[in-house]
């Protein structure tokens, strides 16, 4: 019987072993589990006939070895990182391999040897990157076929609290990994090219440069801009693109709440902090505020970020609990990033009825025919509960359907690739479409890039 040896037990990976068991009978094939928690594991197998589950420590090469050699294709669920240490393995025992995780410059310098070995890794197949490569790429494509010349795409995509279970002021929740949500966007300026123009956002302004979006059913967002949208232009083939800007969704007025915590440095992550342990929140909020004997931490606050009592934000900074002077960070030597994400997570981790809400949004500006034309496409997806979440299903479902195809041989192009191929991408979209993730598209005249949009 084949096997399919699944290495990471973590959040995004519940759908994804729920597809592949419902799979397993028809195409025959069992699911090895493995991860170094052997709990997480064997929950996720849940006493299926067809799945097993091994404790896994990768940085044990033995262990690693004896995994993969025994396995007919492997997927890697786990950090973007240690990626590498499975993908060396794949390429020495001949074995098929996919990931939901960027291309790292030491996966690329694999691609030699895996096309001369007939291998294909499958990377970027997730959701974000992933469904975003599929849907832009299916309709680009389509608009070259036709004659068409690209003049602009901007792509959004925002993991979120779905609208039931949507009960904070921030109209927002973890959908995925914390730490990634409070350190997103530093380390480098966001670049995106706008009317021909190369235009920078520095990590201390990108939480106030934002485009308002409207997705039909689901109301006004913002989108703020992502650091590498530049990279797209020869991932996509779009090299003379006047406009080209990527970024993230998130619910209006998120962004300019969370520049407090930029502007304070709450979520810096490069230093640690002393006796973090026993600090309070307050204490934590007072450590980045002027010393004063008389004002309280909450007037120095308003004082410093001149944040009125009446203003939203202080509404928000007041529910996140931020001046309770009883509960204690409980990290030892955190950084401020650390402490911040623990602040945050007692308020903003999902119940376990909870659902959370993927939202994806593509607009496409080109010419054909002498006519500019535009094409909005919206793709939302709205998960189950705690467990079977949205992040997890469009994370999971692309990577499981991948699998089968490359296992089956549907998929047999070879190398370090990303899902951007019409034999790739058409058959995994038209799969995903039986499980609701599926995009809605509005043909309009072009209305260009409008700056009036900023905020």
């Amino acid at each position: 019987m084949r096997s399919i040896l699944i290495i990471g037990a973590g959040k995004s990976t519940s759908s994804l072993v729920r597809f592949l068991l419902g799979e397993s009978k028809n195409q025959n094939f069992k699911l090895i589990i493995a991860d170094k928690n052997k709990v997480a594991a064997q929950n996720l197998a849940a006493n299926h006939e067809r799945a097993s589950a091994v404790a896994l420590d990768i940085f044990q090469a033995s262990e690693r070895e004896q995994a993969i050699q025994k396995a007919d294709i492997v997927i890697s669920m786990l950090p973007a990182r240690f990626h590498i240490e499975v993908a060396k393995d794949c390429v020495r025992f001949n074995k098929n391999m996919v990931t939901a995780s960027y291309v790292s410059k030491e996966m690329e310098a694999l691609d030699e040897d895996v096309k001369q070995k007939g291998l294909t890794f499958m990377n970027e197949i997730g959701v974000d990157p992933g469904v975003d490569h599929m849907s832009a790429m299916q309709v680009i494509d389509r608009i070259r076929s036709k004659g068409g010349k690209m003049l602009l795409f901007e792509s959004f995509t925002g993991g979120l609290v779905a609208p039931e279970s949507d009960d904070n002021l921030w109209n927002y929740k973890f959908t995925w990994n914390p730490r990634n949500v409070v350190v997103a966007g530093q380390g480098g300026a966001a670049e995106f090219i706008q009317e021909g123009q190369y235009k920078y956002i520095p990590y201390q302004r990108l939480f106030r440069r934002t485009e308002f979006l409207q997705i039909p059913k689901y109301g006004r967002f913002e989108g703020l801009a992502n650091r590498n949208s530049l990279a797209y232009r020869s991932i996509y083939g779009l090299e003379d693109i006047p406009t080209l800007y990527r970024g993230t969704l998130r619910r209006i007025g998120f962004s300019k709440a969370w520049n407090v915590f930029v502007q304070l440095g709450m979520t810096d992550d490069t230093y640690s902090m002393q006796n973090t342990e026993n600090m309070s929140y307050r204490s934590f909020v007072n450590s980045f505020l002027p010393y004063s004997p008389t004002d309280s931490v909450e007037l120095k606050l308003r004082l410093s970020l001149k944040i009125d009592q009446d203003d939203l934000i202080w509404d928000k900074l007041v529910e996140l609990d931020l001046f309770n002077s009883e509960k204690k960070i409980g990290i030892k030597d955190a950084t401020p990033a650390q402490a911040l994400q623990k602040i945050l997570e007692d308020k903003w981790t999902l119940n376990p009825e909870d659902k959370d809400m993927i939202v994806m949004y593509h607009k496409f500006g080109y010419e054909l025919d002498g006519e500019k034309k535009q094409i909005d496409s919206t793709m939302v997806s709205i998960g189950e509960d705690q467990t079977y979440t949205a992040m997890a299903k469009t994370v999971g479902l692309p990577v499981g359907i991948a699998t089968l195809k490359i296992l089956n041989g549907e998929i047999d192009k070879p190398g370090v690739l990303r899902p951007i191929h019409p034999e790739v991408y058409n058959p995994i979209l038209k799969a995903l479409e039986d499980y609701d993730i599926k995009f809605e598209e509005t043909e309009r005249p072009y209305l260009g890039y409008n700056p009036d949009q900023l905020t």
